[in-house]
């Protein structure tokens, strides 16, 4: 027979202690203090990343529709730019248009006279221009030129417009004269050293147009040309004060 003092089974027996919630049993246990360890097996709070979905948030509506505007107005922007270089590159195929040509026929000079780092004199320039377009006219405007020793300018002046049809050539001429003028005494001692060594003085001349090409109704905005004519020797001897170009005429150098 079954005793009847004998504990229930699945009941603790009389006088025993409770068992720990926190998974430690029997009296010699204790609970570890607090802050010594963490009882749960997920991971602290504090290391634990939480991401909230606020349903109540929508996206703004004007920063979307002014986002698609934007776009558009880039989108039409280089379009316009594609649409504006292709047209162009296509006149430039029709066209071709060329800048102009510039040759020195003569250059002369009178009444030179170099004292104390001063120059005197007039020069007289003949030049040709050449339009080698086949299908476009030029129109010449504020035609500026200049001569220079080295890079010293001893005197300036201004030339008429004028006009070149297709494959034109014009002749042009322009006078500079200068009285007095100072010079750095380097070279105002170069000039007189190619005048008692060679013979002749060196100049330089530069012109400045504004050219407008034309070709029917259509015209092309206007361009700057620069023209440099380099070493033009002069033959003027330390015992003459006039001068003539040597070697015949020259070609110069022009560009944009």
């Amino acid at each position: 027979m079954n005793d009847p003092n004998r504990p229930v089974t699945g009941y603790p027996a009389a006088g025993a202690p409770p068992p720990n919630p926190n998974g430690y049993g029997g009296a010699a246990q204790q609970q570890p203090p607090i802050g010594t360890g963490y009882p749960y097996a997920a991971p602290p709070p504090g290391s634990a990343v939480y991401y909230q979905n606020n349903p109540y948030y929508q996206p703004n509506h004007y920063d979307a529709q002014r986002n698609t505007l934007l776009r558009r107005v880039i989108g039409m922007a280089i379009a316009c730019m594609v649409i504006a270089g292709t047209f162009v590159f296509i006149l430039w195929l029709i066209f071709r248009p060329r800048i102009p040509e510039f040759r020195v026929d003569s250059l002369s000079v009178s009444n030179l006279n170099l004292t104390n780092s001063l120059i005197s004199g007039k020069w007289d320039l003949r030049f040709t221009v050449r339009n080698p377009n086949k299908k476009m006219t030029l129109y010449y405007d504020d035609v500026a030129a200049a001569v220079f020793y080295d890079d010293v300018s001893l005197s300036d002046t201004t030339v008429p417009p004028f006009f070149q049809e297709k494959r034109a050539e014009t002749a042009r001429q322009a006078s500079f004269a200068t009285a007095g003028a100072y010079v750095n005494n380097r070279a105002f001692d170069q000039m007189n050293k190619e005048r008692s060594q060679k013979g002749a003085i060196g100049f330089n001349v530069r012109i400045v147009a504004r050219v407008r090409f034309r070709s029917g109704a259509w015209r092309a905005r206007r361009r700057f040309i620069r023209v440099y004519c380099k070493d033009l020797s002069v033959g003027v001897g330390s015992n003459n004060s006039s001068g003539t170009l040597l070697g015949g005429a020259r070609q110069c150098r022009v560009g944009l």
